[in-house]
């Protein structure tokens, strides 16, 4: 069975790139998507998302329930925007197009529609590039990585340690489902939707214990080997920039520049379709 969102070892162009150049480029690229709404760019970037994927060699088994779960939170996030502020698009783009009446006061717009499609693209965007950065990444090499940046290296550290121990939280997860199972409580598609919420979440308490148990005997283990003394550590794991790096800096660079020029040049961060120049 295929662990979810743990780094696996792999010889492809994507995993021998060096964490600080896969951190640099997972900065950028989700600066980017939390700041454009230009369908344009979103579009390029979810394109070059699919291709650093496919190159990365990601097994789909790995996060085909984070993507479930990203589907299920984004259905409801558009259902809940549409009912807060049903006419948001047309407020930002400035015409009204109604498609058809829904009930009472709300009417499905041409405007809201495409407004509601540019925030499907930012989740997609950026989902995937942080899957890809998980997956592909040495959690002792991000610590090194983010050391690099400027961040403490206990905080670097801690970070490492939490994304180690995601198989074992798993692990944890399975064994108290597959428990909870043989006690007779179903948790499986057979029960109903509302039962298997109540169930999964009765497994949330004992896991969360299991997890305690584990940072105090891992902290206790750092603490005698004086863990945190010095002012500064070497890393084991870190890696030197290659061409291949400096390449991918330099691109996400001028990408990074490109998108913004492309989103604000008019001054709106908003593509406007419905306008005519």
């Amino acid at each position: 069975m295929a662990k979810l969102l743990t780094y696996e070892e792999k010889d492809t162009a994507i995993h021998r790139l060096s964490g600080f150049t896969k951190m640099f480029f997972f900065l950028m690229w989700s600066l980017i998507s939390m700041l454009t709404y230009d369908t344009r760019v979103l579009i390029v970037m979810i394109i070059i998302s699919l291709i650093s994927y496919k190159f990365s060699h990601t097994d789909w088994r790995q996060v085909a329930t984070v993507f479930k779960l990203l589907c299920f939170f984004l259905s409801i996030n558009i259902i809940a925007v549409f009912v807060i502020a049903p006419y948001e698009g047309c407020n930002i783009y400035g015409t009204r197009t109604d498609l058809f009446h829904i009930a009472g006061m709300y009417y499905m717009t041409a405007e809201q529609l495409f407004y509601e499609i540019n925030i499907i693209l930012k989740y997609v965007t950026i989902v995937p590039a942080v899957l890809i950065f998980i997956v592909t990444t040495n959690p002792s090499e991000f610590a090194a990585s983010l050391n690099k940046l400027g961040v403490s290296y206990n905080i670097s550290y801690a970070i490492a340690i939490a994304l180690r121990y995601i198989p074992d939280v798993q692990d944890d997860y399975t064994k108290i489902k597959h428990a909870q199972e043989a006690r007779g409580i179903e948790m499986s598609a057979k029960a109903k939707l509302k039962d298997r919420i109540l169930n999964i979440s009765a497994i949330i308490f004992p896991l969360v214990f299991s997890s305690m148990e584990r940072i105090d005997v891992v902290s206790n283990a750092m603490e005698l080997r004086g863990f945190g003394k010095h002012k500064k550590r070497t890393w084991y794991t870190g890696k030197q920039l290659t061409k291949a790096d400096y390449a991918v800096i330099i691109f996400t660079t001028i990408l990074s520049i490109a998108a913004m020029v492309i989103t604000y040049y008019d001054g709106n961060r908003f593509y406007n379709p419905f306008i005519l120049p």
